[in-house]
């Protein structure tokens, strides 16, 4: 089948590639192509009763499916050039900027109206992590909450599905130029199009690698993230969530010399399982009805790794990590930072007498049979360091748990339009290595769907 537009992937960039080719050029005829399942269908059986951990199910529905790996997330929206991605060195950080604020406009005609905007504008707590040798990072964010950010995603669906052909569970195998265009190539068939926008996102690092390599498209090495998901009493953060909702701090530590930083806090939120190409890691939800919410908040504490020659597998070296965390505890390993710092691993005793209850149901083991020491002493630097900031953070009972990865695509050369050396076919969303949030990821969609439709 012939289409103007093939859009591979159903993520944030995805989905808002569709919408703003709808808005600008709706003659255009243009089909989406999704690994995962429809929004409605994505349901992950962890149930916390008859099935308590990951069963590694064959398209998982935290990670992939209309909406992307943002579905289940808590709908943060940070509008900032400084964190999420370098989107601004293609586009310009004002258009950057603007386009963010579009995505944000769009998401409260869709259901978002009502929810909190919060800066750190002007925040007294920019003073106060100073002092303390932290450093908070300066943006705006909107909290959609994982409950409202599933409504905004059920009427863009709404609004799109008779105007775009989706294909779900339809992972696209191959992507190949052909002639003037390109064909993508699935287990139900070939289709052809004039022009094809890939975003794959952070689950489809492998799959971009690969087309890379087919294609002959340069690719420059990125980083990896690598490490724990902190969750304690929601009472101990609350003086900075209330205010600011989202914090990103960072601290360089005074061992390496490393940057530590804060990231995804869900105030009042849960701990959950993600599946990526297998490998069982740990993320963060919260949300925006009170009925939803718990007694505990959950950040991450990250440390970037950058590799330098001959090593050009940042991803791969993450997942080592991740798989030997799988291996020792069949999945998640928590631990309660006492035992951490005791030289001990944490036992189903010592967890049942800590005094903060767990969200998510995880193995508990000793994070340093795991982590390597350079990246464990810089959690542990950090942990010090906000306890500063919000005393109660260095608790014996703080809960870690292990590991949080966050994988980088390699970043693919690209023009000023995110286009490849092809004419005709982009690449963005977080599988292009150049955004890594939300925000920068819809704006991304918006900016290439524009240029597709001559108007940048």
């Amino acid at each position: 089948m012939q289409y103007d537009v093939v859009i591979i992937g159903a993520g944030p960039g995805g989905i808002f590639s569709a919408y703003e080719l709808c808005q600008t050029n709706p003659s255009l005829k243009v089909a989406v192509f999704e690994a995962g399942h429809p929004l409605e269908k994505r349901r992950c059986p962890i149930d916390g009763e008859k099935i308590k951990s990951c069963i590694g199910c064959k398209s998982c529905s935290i990670m992939s499916g209309f909406g992307g790996a943002g579905a289940f997330s808590d709908g943060k929206y940070n509008f900032t050039n400084d964190f999420g991605g370098t989107l601004y060195e293609y586009i310009g950080k004002k258009q950057a900027l603007d386009l963010m604020r579009y995505v944000d406009d769009i998401n409260m005609r869709y259901g978002g109206e009502g929810t909190k905007l919060y800066t750190t504008a002007g925040s007294r707590f920019k003073t106060l992590c100073i002092q303390n040798d932290l450093h908070l990072l300066d943006a705006s964010v909107r909290h959609l909450g994982t409950d409202i950010n599933y409504v905004v995603l059920e009427n863009l669906y709404a609004y799109l599905k008779d105007k775009v052909d989706f294909y779900f569970d339809t992972p696209v195998r191959s992507l190949a130029a052909e002639g003037e265009g390109y064909q993508v190539t699935t287990d139900d068939g070939a289709y052809t199009c004039g022009k094809c926008i890939v975003s794959v996102g952070r689950s489809g690092s492998k799959w971009m690698e690969e087309v890379c390599k087919s294609l002959e498209i340069p690719v420059h090495s990125n980083r990896v993230d690598i490490g724990v998901r902190v969750e304690l009493p929601a009472a101990v953060f609350e003086h900075l969530t209330d205010e600011l909702y989202e914090s990103k701090i960072v601290y360089r530590t005074q061992k390496y010399g490393d940057l530590v930083r804060t990231f995804c806090m869900n105030p009042k939120g849960a701990v959950v399982n993600e599946n990526t190409n297998g490998i069982i890691t740990v993320n963060g939800h919260s949300y925006e009805d009170p009925a939803k919410q718990t007694e505990n908040t959950n950040f991450a504490l990250l440390v970037a790794k950058h590799f330098s020659e001959p090593f050009k597998d940042s991803n791969g070296y993450g997942e080592s990590i991740a798989r030997l965390s799988n291996m020792l505890g069949g999945g998640v390993i928590v631990q309660r930072f006492g035992d951490l710092i005791a030289g001990r691993r944490s036992t189903p005793s010592r967890m049942q007498e800590a005094f903060i209850t767990p969200t998510l149901n995880a193995t508990p083991g000793d994070l340093s049979l795991v982590l390597p020491k350079r990246i464990l002493d810089g959690i542990i630097e950090m942990i010090y360091a906000l306890d500063k900031i919000a005393p109660g953070t260095a608790n014996e009972d703080t809960l870690l748990y292990g590991v949080e990865v966050k994988f980088y695509n390699m970043e693919v050369e690209v023009d000023h339009h995110l286009q490849f050396r092809y004419p005709g076919l982009y690449i963005i969303g977080d599988g292009s290595g150049i955004t890594h949030s939300l925000s920068h990821a819809s704006a991304s969609g918006v900016y290439v769907a524009r240029a597709i439709s001559g108007q940048v």
